[in-house]
């Protein structure tokens, strides 16, 4: 490219040079013969007019006398009726310029002057012309090159920004050059790259979230198939075939829940729901693992309470909660509802050592866990929770209570009023 506009702007400056060069040669050629002319004539005009004088004052004309009134490179002859013609210079061979004058004694002057001379200053101006436009073309060649740099350099540096946005790299450059079409395209590409990094982040987010939440309906799912295995009794093999089909039902609501989240994280499907249902699932799925580990989860709290959400989103927001009491927890784990205001409340807690003083509310931050864990458990459950217009809190962190605040509605239950704490094991 730098080649095609070196070759273009040179090619652009010798098609003026050639044309104006050209004219000018012309001109000046005319110019510097008509001066000639001029001079020849302006002398021999002089000369007649010496001439003139001395004959009206009877003085004496010759050669010798009127030497000097003729240039050196010049001839002259004077002849004069009567007398012999007087001769000044020598007669110039080949072409001339020539002048006569008539006098008005009679006289008739010559002027003549070699046109060599003419041509030799013709044979410098040409120099000079021609000296000009090589100035002016090696000054073109270094403003072509200069500009070709300047416009090749940035195309150079865009086309490697490209490459970099096709080959993952979506950092934007923030560089400009000073010329406003490049910079339109880096400003597009610097929009694209934004964008790219913006959806990239959006990728890899729902790969860590999807592996970190399909992990443990997955978990539990194959708890209940190796329950089925081992055992002989076929109305223990339909009950846990049952729960094993709720929970694949409740794994792809979850892929589903992602996906959603991941296009936008405000999109949500909020009914009115019984949050018994949901504790009450969340207790069948996870106490074959506390069983497991020697430990126990019980719920209490206000029954019969309604709540606006989506189930199976408040279902693994409770589901990430008791998993991570089971992991970094302690002793029995409890889920409580009960009613604040117009909002229901799940609480989790448990009896572990509880979450570190220089945590704090940055639990619930990505990639921030107390030990080795992926950090994004609650972060996914808090997302979650949001998306239903709920939201999730740590009301203490010794022993850890987590706090799931939902929306209430009315009850139509008669059994609202009489709603009574009761401990279900």
């Amino acid at each position: 490219m730098r080649r095609r506009l070196i070759n273009s702007t040179l090619a652009v400056v010798l098609v003026v040079i050639a044309v104006f060069g050209v004219s000018l040669v012309i001109v000046e050629t005319r110019t510097i013969s008509s001066s000639a002319q001029e001079r020849v004539d302006s002398e021999a005009l002089r000369l007649a007019s010496i001439v003139d004088s001395r004959l009206i004052s009877e003085e004496k004309i010759s050669g010798e006398i009127l030497r000097d009134q003729v240039a050196t490179d010049r001839y002259a002859r004077i002849e004069i009726p009567g007398r012999k013609a007087i001769e000044i210079g020598t007669r110039p061979g080949g072409e001339v310029i020539s002048a006569t004058r008539p006098g008005e004694q009679g006289e008739q002057v010559t002027v003549q002057e070699p046109k060599a001379a003419v041509t030799r200053e013709v044979g410098r101006t040409l120099l000079i012309i021609a000296a000009v436009a090589l100035l002016a073309i090696i000054a073109a060649v270094l403003l072509a090159v200069r500009q070709a740099n300047r416009l090749a350099s940035p195309l150079t540096d865009l086309a490697e920004t490209a490459e970099r946005l096709g080959s993952g790299d979506p950092r934007p450059r923030h560089k400009r050059y000073g010329v406003p079409e490049l910079d339109r395209v880096a400003d597009v590409l610097d929009s694209s790259a934004e964008r790219i990094g913006r959806m990239l982040t959006a990728e890899r987010r729902l790969a860590a979230d999807a592996s970190h939440q399909l992990r443990t309906p997955l978990t539990a799912l194959s708890m209940r198939l190796e329950e089925i295995t081992v055992t002989e009794e076929l109305d223990t093999v339909k009950e846990e075939a049952t729960i094993a089909l709720a929970q694949v039902e409740r794994l792809t609501d979850v892929v589903e829940r992602l996906l959603t989240n991941s296009r936008d994280p405000r999109t949500g499907s909020a009914v009115a729901f019984d949050l018994d249902e949901v504790v009450k699932q969340q207790l069948e799925e996870w106490r074959p693992a506390y069983r497991s580990a020697g430990r126990a989860i019980v719920s209490s709290g206000k029954r019969h309470l309604e709540a606006v959400g989506t189930p199976g989103a408040v279902a693994q927001v409770l589901a990430a909660l008791i998993e991570n009491s089971l992991m970094h927890g302690g002793g029995t784990v409890a889920l409580r509802t009960r009613v604040t205001g117009n909002q229901a409340v799940i609480e989790v807690t448990d009896e572990g050592p509880g979450v570190p003083a220089d945590l704090g509310a940055r639990i619930f931050e990505r990639t921030i866990s107390g030990r080795n864990s992926t950090g994004i458990g609650l972060a996914v459950a808090r997302d979650l929770a949001e998306a239903d217009g709920g939201r999730l809190e740590m009301l203490q962190t010794q022993p850890p209570v987590f706090g799931l605040f939902l929306s209430r509605t009315p009850l139509s239950r008669s059994t609202d009023s009489e709603a009574e704490d009761k401990t279900i094991r």
